[in-house]
This record gives structure tokens, sequence and C-alpha cells, in this order.
């Protein structure tokens, strides 16, 4: 009979993955919508940049490539 183990650190990182996502899907929900409505193109790239630089995070903790 096999049992599970439990590790904090597995629970951990996914809660923080699941919070990047969320996140990055925010961030790029808002960038569209302040285009939308004509922001300023400084502040659309700044979402931009945000997004990057979540989206590199992400890459990091996953050990992946998401450019």
């Amino acid at each position: 009979m096999s049992t599970l183990q439990y590790r904090h650190e597995d629970t951990l990182l996914a809660t923080e993955i699941d919070d990047l996502l969320l996140q990055a899907r925010g961030l790029e929900l808002v960038r569209d919508l302040l285009a939308g409505r004509g922001a300023s193109q400084a502040e659309v790239d700044a979402h931009t940049d945000e997004l990057e630089r979540v989206r590199l995070q992400l890459a990091e903790m996953i050990g992946g490539d998401l450019l």
C-alpha cells in the first residue's frame, strides 16, 4: 500500500505559481482594457513591462522558457 506524501514546499510553490498566473492574466486584461479606452502608450507599456516581469518570474519558478 503506498502512502501519499505531503510536501509543504510543493503546496507553497503551487500557490505562488497560481498567484503569478492570476496576476499575469489580470495585467493582460487591464492592459487590453486601457488600450481599448485610449490610455496613453506609457500606461499600456507599463502593463506590458510588468507582464513580462511576471512571465520571467514564472519561467524561473517552473524551470522552463515562457518566451
